[in-house]
Protein backbone atom coordinates (compact mmCIF):
# COMPACT_ATOMS: atom_id res chain seq x y z
CA UNK A 1 0.00 0.00 0.00
CA UNK A 2 2.90 2.00 0.76
CA UNK A 3 4.25 1.89 -2.85
CA UNK A 4 1.11 3.09 -4.18
CA UNK A 5 1.52 6.32 -3.09
CA UNK A 6 4.41 7.42 -4.39
CA UNK A 7 4.76 11.25 -5.63
CA UNK A 8 3.90 11.50 -8.91
CA UNK A 9 6.54 12.28 -11.62
CA UNK A 10 5.44 14.27 -14.61
CA UNK A 11 3.47 17.21 -16.28
CA UNK A 12 1.21 17.42 -12.71
CA UNK A 13 4.29 17.67 -10.46
CA UNK A 14 6.02 20.32 -12.44
CA UNK A 15 2.32 22.57 -12.53
CA UNK A 16 1.98 22.02 -9.10
CA UNK A 17 5.38 23.20 -8.81
CA UNK A 18 5.13 26.43 -11.02
CA UNK A 19 1.88 27.42 -9.76
CA UNK A 20 1.84 30.07 -7.24
CA UNK A 21 0.50 29.28 -3.53
CA UNK A 22 -3.59 29.35 -2.90
CA UNK A 23 -2.84 32.33 -0.47
CA UNK A 24 -0.92 34.26 -3.24
CA UNK A 25 -4.04 33.81 -5.61
CA UNK A 26 -6.83 35.11 -2.90
CA UNK A 27 -5.01 38.09 -1.86
CA UNK A 28 -4.66 38.91 -5.46
CA UNK A 29 -8.64 38.43 -5.99
CA UNK A 30 -9.06 40.09 -3.10
CA UNK A 31 -7.53 43.02 -4.31
CA UNK A 32 -8.76 43.31 -7.66
CA UNK A 33 -11.95 42.77 -6.16
CA UNK A 34 -11.24 46.07 -3.66
CA UNK A 35 -10.30 47.95 -6.30
CA UNK A 36 -13.15 47.26 -8.69
CA UNK A 37 -15.40 48.03 -5.85
CA UNK A 38 -13.66 51.29 -5.06
CA UNK A 39 -13.44 52.82 -8.84
CA UNK A 40 -17.26 51.94 -8.98
CA UNK A 41 -17.73 53.66 -6.27
CA UNK A 42 -15.75 56.74 -7.15
CA UNK A 43 -17.44 57.04 -10.62
CA UNK A 44 -21.40 56.88 -8.97
CA UNK A 45 -20.21 59.43 -6.52
CA UNK A 46 -18.50 61.86 -9.48
CA UNK A 47 -16.42 64.77 -9.13
CA UNK A 48 -15.61 65.87 -5.96
CA UNK A 49 -14.64 69.56 -5.99
CA UNK A 50 -16.89 72.08 -7.58
CA UNK A 51 -16.31 73.61 -11.18
CA UNK A 52 -14.45 69.84 -11.85
CA UNK A 53 -15.76 69.15 -15.55
CA UNK A 54 -15.09 65.81 -17.85
CA UNK A 55 -12.52 65.47 -20.03
CA UNK A 56 -15.62 65.21 -22.94
CA UNK A 57 -16.17 68.65 -23.20
CA UNK A 58 -14.81 70.66 -25.70
CA UNK A 59 -14.15 74.53 -25.95
CA UNK A 60 -16.29 75.33 -29.01
CA UNK A 61 -19.88 73.88 -27.39
CA UNK A 62 -21.26 77.37 -26.64
CA UNK A 63 -21.29 76.88 -23.04
CA UNK A 64 -21.45 79.89 -21.31
CA UNK A 65 -21.85 78.72 -17.85
CA UNK A 66 -18.08 80.89 -16.55
CA UNK A 67 -16.92 77.15 -15.73
CA UNK A 68 -13.36 77.33 -17.53
CA UNK A 69 -11.35 76.46 -14.37
CA UNK A 70 -8.86 74.35 -16.56
CA UNK A 71 -8.16 77.03 -19.27
CA UNK A 72 -7.78 79.93 -16.90
CA UNK A 73 -4.98 77.35 -15.36
CA UNK A 74 -3.13 76.83 -18.24
CA UNK A 75 -3.02 80.44 -19.09
CA UNK A 76 -1.48 81.83 -15.90
CA UNK A 77 1.48 79.44 -16.05
CA UNK A 78 2.94 80.81 -19.19
CA UNK A 79 0.48 79.57 -21.97
CA UNK A 80 -0.24 82.88 -22.86
CA UNK A 81 -1.62 82.38 -26.56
Amino acid sequence: MDESRQTSSGAGAVLRKLAPPPALCGFLLLLVLMFTVSYAVGVAAGPVAPGMHGTGTSRGDGDSGGGGGTDDMGDMHGGGH
